[in-house]
């Protein structure tokens, strides 16, 4: 999505609820077409239906996830086309994965963190508080043996998952006042997901999770103490600064937050090569594409909440990154002795590659970011 300016982000996320009645399930045409079960089968060409945890238009993630999708029709020639339904449009936004597995569409955009009740090893396939950056994540499940873990995980429910864009490191969140020191965080009822919402749990707060679209009204009537979503480009879209005026920087939590996509397995494999190909590589490429689109946005955004809607920004205290990085730890020990196998085997999967990602990381990218900063000026 452009920004046309500096100042101004305009964004319209309006949510039309689908009457579920209304939408007929295509026959079966044939015997192919028994096989395939899809929607819509005519001439050879198939199409599926893309349920998104995001509201219509969402700068980043909710255009995103249609970009995605008319990259596969469009390169598909129409062969394999998809049709997004936003949050809410065919089944609630927490919901798309279950939709999937269930057969109510063939393909969800959204993260995989949002259902770690059905495991909790999905929790590393979206972000790990004090863990990778978005180019570090990459690298471990492309070429270090992540992505084959998914699919193990992703195995038991019949679907499969890819990476789908990231946001970078995201804000630490939205707070009414100003926080002063990790006492300031107890009993603050706080919506944040995945395992950075159990380490928030282990500093003191009562944390919570909802979708994007339910966080405002949350906030804006007193069921939320604090909030945070994503960042700058989505935060001025869904309106928090009107209800909560501290923003912190950066999360410590939520270091490279990465989406997915996930497609029913068993359809996925009886697509062509070439369809199965493009579906992977298009996902692929709109993880390049949506951190782009967020590294580009984010400062615009940011600029107009400071300028525009007298948004403090500030860092976290020192007491609270630490105890962060305490909890954070103690979560991923608790990790490596889970009862179920494959948190366990994910768990020391992402802490060797962690390793030696981390040391690209800090000897080559820090130094020269922190010289930039102490030396360049333009």
């Amino acid at each position: 999505m452009r920004c046309p300016n500096r100042r101004m982000i305009r964004f319209n996320w309006e949510v039309t609820l689908m009457d579920r009645r209304s939408f007929i399930r295509a026959g079966a045409i044939g015997t192919a077409a028994t096989a395939l079960a899809a929607p819509a089968i005519a001439q050879g060409n198939i199409t599926w239906r893309m349920v998104t945890t995001w509201p219509k238009n969402f700068p980043g993630l909710g255009v995103g996830a249609q970009r995605l999708a008319d990259r596969i029709t469009a390169a598909s020639g129409g062969r394999l086309t998809i049709q997004v339904y936003s949050a809410g449009e065919l089944v609630p936004p927490l919901q798309s994965l279950d939709a999937v597995i269930d057969g109510t569409a063939e393909m969800s955009h959204g993260a995989a963190y949002y259902w770690q009740n059905k495991s909790t090893a999905l929790s590393f396939f979206t972000g790990v508080p004090y863990g990778m950056t978005t180019a570090e994540l990459g690298a471990w499940v492309r070429f270090m043996g992540g992505q084959e873990i998914w699919d193990e995980i992703y195995d038991q429910f019949g679907v499969q998952g890819f990476l789908s864009g990231n946001t970078g490191n995201q804000t630490g969140g939205w707070f009414r006042e100003e926080l002063t020191g990790l006492a300031d965080i107890q009993g603050k009822r706080f919506r944040t997901p995945g395992l950075g919402g159990r380490v928030w749990e282990k500093m003191g707060a009562t944390v919570t999770n909802m979708a994007g679209g339910e966080i405002f009204q949350a906030l804006q009537s007193g069921t939320l103490d604090a909030a945070e979503f994503v960042g700058p480009y989505n935060d001025l879209a869904l309106g928090f600064h009107q209800v909560a005026k501290h923003y912190y920087l950066s999360s410590f939590v939520e270091p490279g937050l990465a989406t997915e996509i996930v497609v029913d397995k068993a359809k996925y494999q009886e697509l062509p090569d070439d369809l199965q190909a493009l579906v992977r590589d298009v996902a692929q490429a709109e993880y390049e594409m949506v951190s782009s689109d967020f590294i580009a946005n984010d400062p615009r955004a940011l600029q107009t909440l400071i300028n525009d809607h007298g948004v403090q920004v500030h860092q976290f205290p020192d007491d609270i990154m630490e105890a962060g990085a305490k909890g954070a730890k103690e979560l991923i020990e608790e990790l490596r002795a889970d009862s179920d196998p494959l948190v366990q085997k994910t768990t020391e999967s992402y802490i060797e590659a962690l390793k030696l990602v981390r040391s690209r990381t800090e000897q080559i990218d820090m130094p020269y970011q922190q010289a930039r900063k102490s030396y360049f000026d333009l």
